[in-house]
């Protein structure tokens, strides 16, 4: 703040009644203090500057932290979207391993190997065997329904291969998009951590703002305290100017006066010349003087 105590008051009394020497006095005053106010007022418009560069600096920085956020925003959401899409496609799989596993109703069941020694056994018995006609007919209706049985579980075990198989699509499916939900997790803490620090850089510039506001505010201060000293130094000037005119005329007038009064001297002494007095060296210089002689 301007220290109103060091300023310089000039009112209309002072320059209605004060002596010249008073007021060149103040004058000089008045110049010195208008000289200190335009420095301070340089000074504190130099600190205003460099607060609203600095203000703009951080404003810039937080736009960077900010235009890298949703850089990285995007990024996420795309993550998001390919990892969304890829455990819609790994539930799916997992849909279709729940059904295939139902369809199939897999038991214990016996091995192809032990089928195929069974089907060949009752194979064996029938080219072997003298049977009845009914017995025949028994054991031929057996080796089918082992031939079917052995194509079921074949059948089924094919299945199986086909299983495993789509299991270990849907877990790769789901390793993929577990990885892509790693991504975000991670771009989404540094989104997070560019974010925080755009508030940061903002908060810093609000109260850099401030404190340039201020500054501001000084220097206007400082500025008007010394334009008011500068218009009362030209005040003072132009009230000195005039006493230097009204003292001109004063002594112009005493010139003309006594100019007068020697000119009036002098033709009184060029009378007595005229009527033959005998003039002394004083009144010859006199009458040269005026030029009357």
């Amino acid at each position: 703040m301007v220290d109103e105590s060091k300023n310089i008051e000039l009112t209309e009394d002072d320059l209605a009644n004060k002596s010249k020497g008073q007021l060149i006095k103040m004058a000089g005053q008045l110049r010195d203090r208008r000289n200190d106010l335009n420095q301070m007022a340089s000074e504190r418009a130099s600190k205003r500057d460099d607060l609203n560069a600095k203000t703009r600096e951080k404003v810039d920085e937080a736009q960077e932290h900010r235009e890298k956020r949703d850089e990285l925003n995007e990024q996420v959401q795309e993550h998001k979207d390919k990892r969304n899409e890829l455990n819609a496609e790994a539930n799916e799989l997992f849909d279709k391993v729940e059904k295939l596993k139902s369809d199939m109703e897999l038991d214990e069941g016996k091995d192809l190997e032990q089928l195929e020694d069974e089907i060949e056994q009752l194979e064996f018995k029938q080219q072997t065997e003298v049977l009845s006609s009914e017995e025949e007919k028994e054991l031929i209706e057996k080796i089918e329904s082992k031939r079917e049985e052995y194509e079921d579980r074949k059948s089924k075990l094919d299945q199986n291969e086909d299983l495993e198989g789509l299991v270990e699509e849907a877990e790769e499916v789901r390793s993929e998009a577990s990885k892509h939900h790693q991504k975000v997790t991670e771009l989404a803490d540094k989104a997070q951590e560019h974010h925080n620090q755009m508030i940061e850089a903002y908060r810093e510039a609000d109260d850099i703002r401030d404190e340039a506001d201020e500054m501001h505010e000084s220097f206007v201060e400082a500025q008007e305290a010394a334009d008011q000293h500068h218009e009362d130094f030209v005040r003072v000037q132009k009230r000195l100017r005039e006493l230097d005119k009204e003292e001109e005329e004063e002594r112009k007038s005493e010139r003309d006066k006594k100019k007068e009064e020697a000119k009036e001297e002098a033709e009184e002494i060029y009378q007595k010349f005229k009527e033959g007095e005998t003039l002394d060296t004083e009144d010859l210089m006199k009458l040269q003087k005026t030029g009357l002689l």
